[in-house]
């Protein structure tokens, strides 16, 4: 029997728009709804994927479920905590990638596995251990010590995402974690996220990359402005189309031709 691990519920976040951001985006409006009303969910062992424009509110939402922004409306459970009352709570049970992610440039890899280890409480032993695998997994020993002003990109993005999942997390929201990486860093990071399929961890994941969802995962959501226009599982939206025709004709339902 499926089991929800992470619920988003009726979630709305509102952005105020400086006087410059309003002229680019031509509106005299002094307030964007980035997320309107959003709520979906997402069962244990699953991997789902959140598809959607620039602009849609994905990256928002994600950021909301890692609790670096409040909602300014409805709530996020994770695994029964909620992002508003027990921030604390949700963060123990989530590790999260993004492509901005930036890490202090002046610290090496090591060091800063080390330090987020012993800020999630992990034991010595433990965390020796974990270090030890994903260091050896990405292929970061060998810069373990160099700083991270030091590294590649790709180095960079590898160093994020082993620090990202220190304390080993039930769940793991990734929001466009290859974007810009050359194509070998990118497989890396394809191919952990298959390991994580097999070992039934929880994932929801943000992409413009069509075959990665169609490859990995269970369930689709599609959002537009803020909004879940489309969801279902990957099989039943795919039974007729491929997912990308499916994403443009929800994208034109909603919005019309495409320029």
């Amino acid at each position: 029997m499926e089991q929800e691990i992470l619920k988003v519920e009726n979630l709305t976040k509102k952005f105020r728009l400086s006087l410059r951001q309003r002229k680019i985006e031509k509106t005299a409006a002094k307030e964007k709804i980035a997320v309107n009303g959003l709520s979906f969910s997402v069962n244990e062992g699953e991997i789902y994927g959140l598809l959607g424009p620039n602009g849609a509110g994905k990256t928002t939402t994600l950021r909301t479920i890692a609790t670096l922004i409040r909602p300014d409306g409805g709530d996020v459970y994770v695994g029964g905590a909620s992002v508003v009352h027990d921030p604390g709570a949700v963060r123990r049970q989530i590790g999260f990638l993004t492509g901005d992610l930036k890490l202090e440039e002046f610290f090496t890899p090591g060091y800063l596995f080390d330090f987020f280890s012993e800020l999630h409480g992990i034991p010595a032993d433990v965390a020796r251990e974990r270090k030890k695998y994903l260091f050896d997994k990405f292929g970061i020993n060998a810069f373990a010590e160099v700083k991270v002003g030091d590294l590649s990109t790709g180095m960079k993005q590898k160093a994020s995402l082993v620090i990202s999942i220190v304390h080993d997390p039930k769940i793991i929201v990734f929001d466009e974690p290859t974007n810009g990486l050359d194509v070998l860093t990118a497989r890396t990071v394809t191919d952990f996220l298959e390991e994580l399929k097999k070992d039934k961890k929880t994932v929801l994941l943000s992409t413009h990359i069509f075959s990665l969802v169609e490859k990995l995962c269970d369930r689709v959501g599609i959002i537009i402005d803020g909004k879940m226009i489309c969801e279902d599982r990957l099989d039943v939206l795919t039974a007729e189309k491929n997912l990308e025709d499916v994403f443009f004709d929800v994208y034109r339902t909603v919005k019309g031709d495409i320029v």
